[in-house]
Parts: structure tokens; C-alpha cells; sequence
């Protein structure tokens, strides 16, 4: 299976949520049109754009980017009817923006959603929920005091593909399952080394970097590629963590690991880029099985034939599945009989938020446990850094042997004038 890219991603929701569609907007009134304002409109935001925009209950307000021809291009996506702004904070002002779209890089996920949550705005932000553990205790924290609904940008968890998966796995029939394992392999380019240079024209540089260290622009940060560097992300783990182990949390109703290691790093690929291109993390839960992420950038073979897999182990046989399909191996001489659907099915992960913030109840993908899945890879950069078997309190959010550990739970320092905001 080649990997999806975000636009097929996007492009398969859309199709999930336009079918659904139907229902609601024969019930909508002229007075329950929802207010939105997008607060980064690069390639994630104008897909999201895309997908919002043609909600028949939706109305796009305004749209915020720092560099010029994204918000550009974004406010000319809605007609020119939406007021463009370089500076999220005059979206958060407005008082008939209902929610914000937030779709920026991982080190500017936290700022303005619990600014947002505090400005009485409800949220989708993408995922990874955020850059550091602790950014994504605040924000949750936040949407449950200021009572916002929310939803993280997981958009394969509403599918039918993972849903059945879950249900097949949680039915029993799988056995005992002692181990799952998530990876991904394939060829990533080599970004080479770039010397710094100006920012182009039109960006907002300062703004750009925000929180995150000052340093000079290098044409490899932007647009896309700030994933590789660790001011910004948490490279690979951080970018697909949510995507491919949510169905294991889900699946094996588990919330947080009791122990993590992890090995690896950039070997494979020589250029200015500071995340592994080759990662194992092996996580045990105290419900008796383990998890394996593994990944590599550096070679395009994978696991059954798979660039991308999940994978449960049970005694009774083994099911590896893929963003939308699904295959169970027996083992010898075993009949594995499917159960019967169990689960409520999803009106698709978009218009899941929007009905929700007319209904105010919880989307599936809430920050609560968009939280706990982000976690889940943060704990692995945390124990490739230290290169130590961490133990983990869930509960307290804590790294319990090893104190250095819990340094990198929270960015070291935010740049002035900056700052995580207080819930």
C-alpha cells in the first residue's frame, strides 16, 4: 500500500462528510449557520479550508496566515468574503467568529487554542494536539474549564475501516494479544544544506517562530519541512503517531504506557535535518501486551508488504490493517468468525465537530483524548533523548525514575514576549 498523502487524506473525509451531509442540512435553519475564522491557511489549512467552506451551515469569517501568499490565496478561496489577518489574535476578537480552525505548526498548536478556548471560540486543531506534553495538559485543561467542544484533526479515526477494527479486536476473537506494532517505511528525499538566508518576501519570520528559539531562517524550515527540525516538531513519530497508533489505544482501551524505550536516529540521510530517519520505540501497558512503533526514511520496505501498517498479534490469529482495509490471518487450524457491529459509525470527523458544536456534546477525537494519543509519542522522543527505560505515572503525568526525563515535558523556555497562557 503506497502511503495517503494529506490530500487524499482530506479528499476521503470530504467524501465522508459530504455523504453525511444530507440529513442535516434538510433540518439546518437560515439561524444555525456556524461562524468560522482559520488560523494557519498553508497546505493543511487550505485543504481543511476546502472541506469547511462547502459545509452548507458554515460561514468563513476570516483567515490568518504570516506569510502574505497563503492568506492570499485563502481569502481569495473564500470569494474574497473572508477579512485576511496576519496576526491570529484579531480572529479571536471578532464576536460573531463561533470556532476557529487552527492548522499551524506542532510549536504554535498551544498558544492560540487556549487563547481561543478563553475567548469563548470552540476548536479544531490538528494534530499532533501539541508540541510538549504539558502544552497539551493546558489546552485540554482549558477546553474543559471554558466548557468548548473540541476536536483534533485525527480524521482517520471516523472511518468505517478503523471502527470495524476496533470492534473485531475488542470482540475477543483475535485471543490473547500480546503484541502490536505499528511502522513505516519509505524513501525520504535528502533536503541537502542549505545555507541561512533572508526570509523570502511576504513572511512574518518573527511571528513565524513565535515561541520557539531565534534563529536564522533557512529555506528548509518552511513550508513544510520545520517537521524535521526540533524547535518545531518531533519529526516522524509526532507526524503519523496519532494516525497509526490510534487504533491500538482505542482498540485495546488503554490510555498511556507503563514503560518506553527507544532507539535510534538520523543515519541514513545527510543533510540539515535534526529527527531520526530510523526510530524503534518499544512500549509496554500494564494490560499485559506491547506496542512496537518503527520506523524508517531510508528504505521504502516494510512489514506484509505494507510502507505502512498496524498490527494486533492474538493467539487466535493476527490482523494487520492499513487506513481503510483490513486482513486476519488464522492461525493453524483456527475459524475466526466475525462479530457483529457494535459501534456508533462517525457523520465523518468534520461535520462531526460542527454538529457538535451545535449540540455541545463530545467528538470522538476531543482534546481529552487527542491529549493521551499525542502522549503516547511524545514519550518516545522523551526516551530516545534520554536513552533510558522510562517509567511513566499516567495519571500524574510524570516520568517516575528518571527526573531529567521530565525536563522535556514542557518547552524549556518560551521566547519573549511569549508565553504559555495560565487556565
Amino acid at each position: 500500500m503506497n502511503l495517503l498523502s494529506r490530500r487524499d487524506f482530506l479528499a476521503t473525509s470530504a467524501t465522508a462528510g459530504a455523504l453525511a451531509l444530507s440529513p442535516w442540512a434538510r433540518a439546518a435553519g437560515a439561524n444555525e449557520s456556524i461562524t468560522l475564522g482559520f488560523i494557519g491557511v498553508g497546505g493543511m489549512g487550505t485543504g481543511l479550508l476546502g472541506i469547511f467552506k462547502g459545509m452548507p451551515d458554515v460561514r468563513v469569517a476570516a483567515v490568518c496566515d504570516v506569510y502574505e501568499p497563503h492568506v492570499n490565496a485563502a481569502k481569495s478561496a473564500t470569494g474574497g468574503k473572508a477579512e485576511a489577518y496576519g496576526d491570529f489574535r484579531r480572529i479571536l476578537d471578532r464576536k460573531d467568529i463561533d470556532a476557529v480552525v487552527i492548522a499551524t505548526p506542532d510549536h504554535w498548536h498551544a498558544i492560540p487554542t487556549i487563547l481561543a478556548c478563553q475567548a469563548g471560540k470552540d476548536v479544531y486543531c490538528e494534530k499532533p494536539l501539541s508540541y510538549r506534553i504539558a502544552e497539551g495538559r493546558a489546552m485540554t485543561d482549558a477546553a474543559t474549564k471554558f466548557k468548548r467542544v473540541t476536536q483534533m484533526g485525527n480524521l482517520i479515526h471516523a472511518g468505517e475501516n478503523y471502527h470495524r477494527v476496533v470492534e473485531i479486536v475488542r470482540s475477543g476473537v483475535l485471543g490473547k494479544i500480546s503484541k502490536t506494532r505499528v511502522w513505516m517505511a519509505g524513501m525520504s528525499p535528502n533536503l541537502g544544506k542549505p545555507a541561512d538566508s533572508a526570509p523570502p518576501a511576504g513572511l512574518d519570520y518573527d511571528f513565524w517562530l513565535g515561541p520557539a528559539p531565534n534563529r536564522p531562517y533557512n529555506q528548509n524550515h518552511l513550508p513544510f519541512h520545520w517537521r524535521w527540525f526540533w524547535d518545531y516538531a518531533g519529526g516522524q513519530l509526532m507526524d503519523f503517531c496519532c494516525h497509526i497508533m490510534d487504533p491500538i489505544l482505542w482498540a485495546m482501551e488503554v490510555e498511556s504506557p507503563e514503560t518506553i524505550t527507544a532507539t535510534g536516529g538520523r543515519y541514513a540521510i545527510d543533510d540539515n535535518a535534526e529527527t531520526p530517519d530510523t526510530l524503534e520505540v518499544a512500549y509496554h501497558f500494564a494490560k499485559g501486551f506491547d506496542l512496537v512503533w518503527s520506523h524508517t526514511s531510508a528504505s521504502s520496505h516494510g512489514i506484509d508488504g505494507k510502507g505502512m501498517g498496524i498490527m494486533f498479534q492474538g493467539t487466535e490469529g493476527t490482523l494487520v490493517c492499513d487506513y481503510g482495509s483490513y486482513q486476519i490471518i488464522p492461525e493453524k487450524g483456527r475459524d475466526i468468525k466475525l462479530p457483529e457491529k457494535t459501534l456508533p459509525r462517525s457523520a465523518g470527523h468534520h461535520r462531526e465537530w460542527l454538529n457538535a458544536i451545535k449540540s455541545r456534546d463530545q467528538c470522538s477525537c476531543n482534546f481529552d483524548y487527542g491529549h493521551k494519543l499525542t502522549t503516547v509519542g511524545h514519550l518516545g522522543n522523551i526516551a530516545l533523548w534520554t536513552g533510558e527505560k522510562l517509567k511513566w505515572d499516567g495519571k500524574a503525568e510524570k516520568v517516575t525514575n528518571h527526573d531529567a526525563a521530565n525536563q522535556h515535558l514542557s518547552r524549556a523556555e518560551y521566547r519573549a514576549p511569549w508565553g504559555l497562557p495560565k487556565v
